[in-house]
């Protein structure tokens, strides 16, 4: 089980439940101080993912596109070509991405010819200057090792919901088993990017048990994803009544108060927001976006559309002028 920090300093899941429950132009004020007393406000750290393998995941999280337990438009798609992989890395960079993501539909990694073929696109992403991140499912600590030594440095594993509605989401895994995962990446040294989907049907409690988990991870995670469910035809969640944007901010302050260092990633669900409400969570302390039109199998905001925000906003993108080794440094908590 993944270590927390000691209970007296950390909060318990009622006060982040309180946190989530203050209003909103007061909770939005603090976390923009938090902000800038550890981060330049007016910068925002720009990656790109790609699926590198689509549909067919064996997992049956509610939410999820490519599982095989449910019948929807994606197209199931076999590993890609390392060539490939390279190319898009490389238009990814020109457009101004410094991180670039890749996504495989597994439920776990296994040892073989296509896990070589992805340690291969990490070593050839990886020297194209781009900070690299993969998202495999669970994994062992060998293959973390493994991937360590190809130069990835973040390992994304969402925990996708707090413990108390997690058995309504998911049931081919449990909590404990992304957990374990996280800790294999803890131990080999690669950066963790860990967060959640907000909208499944759960209450404020749950929420902030999510980002309860998430704080008290020790250390807590350098990358924080919040996204907002994308309902799918075909998932058990299709249906699902979209969350209010408020609930979406509200989440990006409390993950900012909580996790002061780490980079809050405003994730999926991003075209189904309002200028203004980009803004304030902005303002609120989320410094990292996805870029491109789409993430994984969902739509994702045009980059013309988000320059034209960035400009009226004032924001800028990072530029990755730095090595791992420092930016591990910075984010240490």
């Amino acid at each position: 089980m993944t270590k927390t920090v000691e209970a007296r300093k950390a909060r318990s899941v009622e006060e982040v439940e309180a946190l989530l429950a203050r209003p909103l132009l007061e909770l939005v004020f603090d976390a923009a101080r938090v902000h800038r007393e550890h981060h330049d406000p007016t910068r925002v750290q720009c990656s790109q993912l790609l699926s590198i393998k689509t549909g067919g995941c064996p997992e049956d999280c509610g939410y999820c596109s490519q599982s095989a337990h449910f019948d929807t438009p994606v197209k199931r798609e076999p590993l890609m070509q390392l060539a490939e992989v390279v190319d898009a890395a490389r238009t990814a960079k020109a457009n101004g991405a410094d991180r670039f993501c890749m996504g495989a539909a597994w439920r776990e990694v296994k040892d073989g010819p296509e896990f070589e073929r992805v340690l291969a696109m990490v070593r050839e992403v990886k020297s194209l200057g781009l900070e690299t991140c993969v998202t495999l499912g669970m994994l062992e600590p060998k293959q973390a090792a493994k991937l360590r030594d190809a130069g990835l440095d973040y390992y994304n594993h969402n925990l996708d919901t707090g413990k108390s509605h997690y058995g309504e989401i998911v049931h081919t895994r449990t909590l404990d088993d992304r957990l374990a995962t996280l800790d294999a990446v803890r131990a080999a040294g690669i950066h963790v990017c860990s967060g959640g989907i907000l909208g499944m049907g759960e209450s404020r409690f749950a929420r902030a048990e999510l980002l309860h988990q998430l704080a008290t991870l020790a250390p807590q995670p350098e990358s924080v994803p919040i996204n907002a469910l994308v309902p799918v035809e075909g998932t058990p969640l299709a249906e699902q009544q979209r969350l209010d944007w408020t609930e979406l901010v509200r989440a990006v302050a409390a993950a900012r108060i909580l996790m002061p260092r780490a980079v809050v990633r405003l994730s999926a669900g991003r075209t189904e927001m309002h200028e203004a409400a980009q803004a304030l969570c902005f303002l609120a302390g989320a410094n990292s976006i996805f870029v491109g039109d789409e993430l994984l199998t969902t739509p994702n905001p045009t980059p013309s559309s988000d320059a034209a925000l960035f400009a009226k906003l004032g924001l800028e993108p990072v530029e990755n002028r730095r090595p791992a080794s420092e930016h591990c440094r910075d984010h240490a908590v």
